[in-house]
């Protein structure tokens, strides 16, 4: 382990997780197939449940994990590198259940901000999050942090086009609501009771025009003039939890 704090990039064709909960989630993930361990004492002894005898572990002190992952990432103790989740589909997910919305995310980039809707997704029972595959985040460590778990349990599809998806989403049942602030209705007035995707665009652009032209309504979150936008993931939560208590 020589060298200065990494990148946190895996080895070829792997994935690179640090945290107990993001760490822990994969360990339990059958979907998963796991290549090493690297982890202090403490870490192991912080994990929920026992590794399998042979399970591939390397233990090392705190500053040489520091090596492994991101600049200035918090490891707690666990590695893990394994293998990238399997392709999900969306006609696999999108089964035009009421009471589970899709989330679809234009253009957003920030591996922390989709970590945060998946995990905002897990907490809310959506049933997936939809993403263009050029315009995304990849699968990695910065992102399952911020999912802290989430990133196991909820499956996160990534498709070539996204105007094609939101029409697919269509024909399985579902009521498109893109988010936008300078939309007339507040998503409570126009809050459908049946399948509902929630398409959300990346902070400062919004949708792209095509995006917002394959909703079926536009709506905007009550926030006071005192700010001019939230947050995307922020703004994900409060519209996930809308739907939730929606009546």
């Amino acid at each position: 382990m020589k060298g200065g704090r990494g990148s946190g990039k895996a080895s070829a064709g792997q994935v690179r997780l640090w945290g107990r909960h993001p760490v822990e989630a994969a360990l339990k993930n059958p979907q998963r197939q796991h290549r090493k361990l690297w982890a202090t004492r403490e870490g192991i002894a912080s994990l929920d449940g026992e590794l399998p005898a042979d399970f591939p572990v390397e233990y090392a002190d705190p500053a040489d994990l520091a090596r492994l992952v991101a600049k200035d990432a918090p490891h707690q103790g666990l590695v893990l590198e394994c293998a990238p989740l399997g392709d999900v589909f969306l006609d696999e997910v999108a089964l035009g259940d009421p009471e589970r919305p899709v989330v679809v995310l234009d253009q957003v980039t920030d591996p922390h901000n989709v970590g945060a809707i998946l995990r905002s997704a897990a907490a809310f029972n959506a049933a997936a999050v939809v993403t263009q595959d050029r315009h995304a985040p990849p699968e990695g460590g910065v992102l399952a942090k911020a999912a802290s778990g989430a990133l196991e349990s909820v499956p996160w599809v990534r498709v070539v086009n996204l105007a094609r998806a939101l029409e697919e989403l269509a024909q399985a049942g579902y009521w498109r609501i893109g988010l936008a602030g300078e939309a007339e209705c507040a998503l409570a007035d126009i809050m459908p009771t049946g399948p509902l995707a929630i398409v959300l665009g990346a902070e400062g652009e919004g949708l792209r025009h095509n995006i917002a032209a394959h909703c079926d309504a536009l709506a905007r979150l009550p926030i006071s003039s005192a700010i001019e936008s939230l947050n995307v993931s922020n703004a994900a939560a409060i519209a996930l939890y809308a739907v939730a208590t929606r009546g």
